[in-house]
């Protein structure tokens, strides 16, 4: 079992959750069956991604040759290619289910244009998840991770929690789900600032291979930097009690080219904390 687990890779759920969490808060937490099913929706999208991620790398060969990260069950031999496309299935089943729980339960029918709207997301969500790395023109091999992440985990994450309790919009919350979704984009650039030689040796062309180590670090800093400043702008100023541990975070990005991997549950639980903080 452990190996099916490692490559859920637990460690990046609080992340997806961050916006729902985010999103929810704003609109005065309505409605906690709609919370519930909001997370479970998104961590199972989430799982789906890590997954698909795995088998297209895998596929790709683009993990064959890994350095400065344990190895996941695909390229340590411990998961086969077709159980790993069983994982696949069933969690694009969870993903479904859950995300039709979610409409009826927010709407109270999938017979009305919001549901229609929301289902429809909800299949590119799923879409985006399996692009991301399968398939011949999988768009994290052409450098568009970046905005797939950003939209989904941010935007959709945020402003699509905020409606689904509220059946509206403001531009607070869609100016916090785009300052969420600039931190969720810098755990992705990390992850490819510690794997761009490889990346580049196999032909992955992420944003941070493109802009090199140098111009990876400075776009990594400014996403930090803008997503606390739209914070702060919208007055959430709780926000900047973050600051001290981004700035060590940063400190580390830029003193190290090695053991960037220990920084992941760093940026990932401080963006977390980042949209708790947002809510009060």
């Amino acid at each position: 079992m452990s190996p099916y687990i490692q490559s859920l890779r637990l460690r990046t759920l609080p992340l997806s959750v961050s916006g729902i969490i985010l999103g929810t808060s704003l609109a005065g937490w309505c409605h906690w069956p709609v919370f519930g099913l909001a997370i479970c929706t998104t961590l199972c999208l989430q799982i789906l991604s890590n997954l698909c991620n795995e088998l297209g790398d895998a596929l790709k060969g683009t993990d064959s040759d890994q350095h400065g990260r344990a190895a996941y069950g695909l390229q340590s031999g411990t998961i086969t290619v077709k159980q790993m496309q069983r994982m696949i299935i069933l969690f694009i089943g969870l993903s479904m289910f859950s995300g039709i729980a979610l409409i009826w339960t927010a709407f109270g029918t999938l017979n009305c244009d919001q549901s229609w709207v929301f289902l429809g997301l909800g299949a590119l969500a799923i879409i985006g998840a399996i692009k991301y790395t399968l398939g011949k023109h999988s768009y994290g091999y052409i450098g568009l991770g970046d905005l797939g992440v950003f939209l989904f985990f941010g935007l959709l994450s945020t402003c699509g929690a905020y409606y689904l309790q509220v059946q509206t919009l403001t531009w607070d919350v869609f100016w916090s789900g785009v300052a969420i979704g600039l931190p969720c984009v810098g755990v992705l650039n990390l992850n490819n600032i510690r794997d761009m030689k490889n990346d580049i040796k196999h032909g992955k062309r992420t944003l941070a291979s493109l802009l090199g180590e140098k111009g990876g670090r400075v776009y990594h800093s400014c996403l930090l930097a803008v997503c606390l400043s739209i914070f702060v702008l919208y007055g959430h100023w709780w926000t900047l009690l973050v600051l001290p541990v981004w700035a060590w975070h940063l400190w580390f990005v830029w003193s190290h080219d090695e053991h960037l991997d220990i920084q992941m549950p760093v940026l990932m639980f401080s963006t977390l904390l980042v949209s708790v903080l947002a809510c009060l």
